[in-house]
Protein backbone atom coordinates (compact mmCIF):
# COMPACT_ATOMS: atom_id res chain seq x y z
CA UNK A 1 0.00 0.00 0.00
CA UNK A 2 1.48 3.36 -1.01
CA UNK A 3 1.42 6.28 1.42
CA UNK A 4 -1.40 8.74 0.98
CA UNK A 5 -0.62 12.29 -0.13
CA UNK A 6 -0.07 14.73 2.71
CA UNK A 7 -3.09 16.61 3.98
CA UNK A 8 -3.40 20.30 3.22
CA UNK A 9 -2.09 21.13 6.69
CA UNK A 10 0.97 18.87 6.17
CA UNK A 11 1.69 19.67 2.51
CA UNK A 12 5.14 20.69 1.37
CA UNK A 13 3.72 23.69 -0.48
CA UNK A 14 2.05 24.90 2.71
CA UNK A 15 5.31 24.38 4.63
CA UNK A 16 7.13 26.54 2.07
CA UNK A 17 4.54 29.31 2.24
CA UNK A 18 4.59 29.33 6.03
CA UNK A 19 8.40 29.22 6.23
CA UNK A 20 8.79 32.17 3.86
CA UNK A 21 6.08 34.17 5.64
CA UNK A 22 7.78 33.48 8.98
CA UNK A 23 11.13 34.59 7.56
CA UNK A 24 9.51 37.80 6.30
CA UNK A 25 7.58 38.25 9.58
CA UNK A 26 4.23 38.51 7.78
CA UNK A 27 1.05 36.45 7.50
CA UNK A 28 1.12 33.87 4.67
CA UNK A 29 -1.71 35.69 2.86
CA UNK A 30 0.49 38.78 2.65
CA UNK A 31 3.18 37.18 0.47
CA UNK A 32 3.74 39.28 -2.65
CA UNK A 33 4.10 36.32 -5.00
CA UNK A 34 1.84 33.27 -5.23
CA UNK A 35 3.77 30.00 -5.03
CA UNK A 36 2.06 28.80 -8.22
CA UNK A 37 3.86 31.59 -10.13
CA UNK A 38 7.13 29.77 -9.35
CA UNK A 39 6.16 26.10 -9.45
CA UNK A 40 3.17 23.80 -9.38
CA UNK A 41 2.24 23.39 -5.68
CA UNK A 42 0.41 20.11 -6.36
CA UNK A 43 3.53 18.67 -8.00
CA UNK A 44 5.63 19.74 -5.01
CA UNK A 45 3.16 18.13 -2.61
CA UNK A 46 3.42 14.73 -4.31
CA UNK A 47 7.09 14.89 -5.28
CA UNK A 48 8.28 12.61 -2.47
CA UNK A 49 5.07 10.64 -1.79
CA UNK A 50 6.44 7.40 -3.24
CA UNK A 51 9.98 7.95 -2.00
CA UNK A 52 11.69 4.65 -1.30
CA UNK A 53 13.60 6.08 1.62
CA UNK A 54 16.53 7.20 -0.49
CA UNK A 55 15.88 10.84 0.38
CA UNK A 56 16.17 13.71 -2.02
CA UNK A 57 15.61 17.41 -2.17
CA UNK A 58 14.53 20.16 -4.51
CA UNK A 59 15.73 23.78 -4.44
CA UNK A 60 14.05 26.76 -6.06
CA UNK A 61 13.78 30.54 -5.65
CA UNK A 62 10.65 32.09 -4.17
CA UNK A 63 10.02 35.65 -2.92
CA UNK A 64 13.74 36.42 -3.12
CA UNK A 65 14.77 33.38 -1.06
CA UNK A 66 16.41 30.10 -1.95
CA UNK A 67 14.04 27.36 -0.74
CA UNK A 68 15.13 23.76 -0.21
CA UNK A 69 12.51 21.09 0.42
CA UNK A 70 13.61 17.61 1.47
CA UNK A 71 11.97 14.21 1.16
CA UNK A 72 11.60 14.26 4.95
CA UNK A 73 9.23 17.24 4.62
CA UNK A 74 11.57 19.98 5.79
CA UNK A 75 11.52 23.39 4.10
CA UNK A 76 14.51 25.67 4.64
CA UNK A 77 14.66 29.33 3.66
CA UNK A 78 17.93 31.08 2.88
Amino acid sequence: MSPSPPSVDESLSRAVIEAVATEMNIHPTELSEPLYDVLNPDALDVLFVNNDGSGGEVTFNYCGYSITVTAEGDASVE
